[in-house]
């Protein structure tokens, strides 16, 4: 499992617990593929996607995702941890 999905896991789980912070480092890390977390960390941010059906690294904890209506987001972890959409 990559970095960016590790933080995008604690971000979702922070997310959905009310919390801005993130889970410990040694919290056990999921199976869940790129696109899943991809997906779910856009919905929590309340943008329109459906689902993810692609997504291209652009450089490190930084993702160009593409959801099946043809919406690109930007997801990115910056430098305080947290997770970060914008619109492509």
């Amino acid at each position: 499992m990559n970095r960016l999905t590790s933080a995008l896991g604690c971000a979702i789980a922070a997310l959905a617990l009310g919390g801005g912070g993130a889970l410990a480092a040694d919290e056990p890390a999921t199976d869940i593929p790129l696109t899943t977390d991809l997906t779910a960390v856009i919905a929590l941010q309340g943008l329109p996607c459906g689902k993810v059906v692609g997504a291209t690294k652009q450089a490190e904890n930084d993702y160009l995702a593409t959801c099946q209506d043809g919406t690109r987001y930007r997801v990115l972890v910056n430098a305080e941890g947290r997770v970060v959409v914008s619109r492509q």
